[in-house]
C-alpha cells in the first residue's frame, strides 16, 4: 500500500499567551514587545497606526499577530547613532495581537519615521503571523503625506503604479495625534503587496 504525505497544517496560534500576553489579559506573564514604541522622552511626532486584516473572502482575521520594525524620527535604527548624539528612547520594534480589542484591529503608538536615505521614503516594516500561514508575510506602510519621497523610493518603484496604493496608509482627520489607517488584504482584488523578506 502506498501512503500519501500528510498535508501540512498550522497549529495555534498561540500569540495571546506566548508572545502578546499582556494585551490578552495574561498580566502575570511578561511581554517581549508592546504595541507602544514610545516613552515620555521619545523624540519625534507621535502617531497612531491602526488597521484590520482581511482574509481572501473579506472576513476580518481576529487571531493574527502583527509586528512592526521602523526607524526613529531621525531615520535611524536602534543600532545606529543618533544624529543629535543622544538616544531618543525609541524602541524601533512593536507587536500587537488583533484579538486584543473588540474591533480585531492592530493598533500601534509610535513616531513617524524619518527618511533613512534619499532613495528611501519614510516607511514602517510590517510582518504578519497567523493561522493558515505556514510562513509569515512581509509588507511596508508608506505615508500619504510623503508623496515626493514616495516617488523616489527604490522599493515602491519596483511595484506597478496601480498596486503601490496598497502600501500607502490613509490619514484620518480630527485627532490631536495623527492616525494612519492601514488595512491589509491577504488575497483578492485589493490584495496588499507582500515581499519575500
Amino acid at each position: 500500500m502506498l501512503l500519501k504525505q500528510t498535508p501540512s497544517q498550522t497549529i495555534g496560534p498561540f500569540f495571546s499567551y506566548g508572545l502578546t500576553p499582556k494585551q490578552a489579559g495574561y498580566n502575570k506573564l511578561s511581554s517581549l514587545a508592546s504595541s507602544s514604541l514610545v516613552t515620555e522622552s521619545t523624540i519625534g511626532a507621535q502617531i497612531r497606526i491602526e488597521g484590520t486584516i482581511f482574509d481572501g473572502v473579506g472576513d476580518i482575521v481576529s487571531d493574527a499577530m502583527v509586528e512592526i520594525w521602523q526607524a526613529d524620527s531621525q531615520g535611524r535604527y536602534q543600532n545606529q547613532p543618533s544624529l543629535e548624539g543622544i538616544g531618543s528612547s525609541f524602541l524601533n520594534f512593536g507587536r500587537c495581537d488583533t484579538g486584543a480589542n473588540d474591533q480585531n484591529k492592530f493598533v500601534f503608538e509610535t513616531v513617524k519615521p524619518g527618511q533613512i536615505s534619499t532613495k528611501t521614503a519614510p516607511h514602517i516594516n510590517l510582518v504578519i503571523f497567523m493561522r493558515g500561514l505556514l510562513s509569515h508575510v512581509f509588507t511596508r506602510i508608506y505615508f500619504p503625506d510623503e508623496k515626493n519621497s514616495n516617488l523616489l523610493d527604490e522599493t515602491l518603484l519596483t511595484i506597478p503604479a496601480y498596486r503601490q496604493e496598497t502600501l500607502v496608509a490613509k490619514k484620518l482627520s480630527g485627532e490631536s495625534t495623527p492616525i494612519y489607517e492601514f488595512n491589509i488584504h491577504l488575497q483578492g482584488e485589493k490584495e496588499t503587496v507582500f515581499f519575500d523578506a
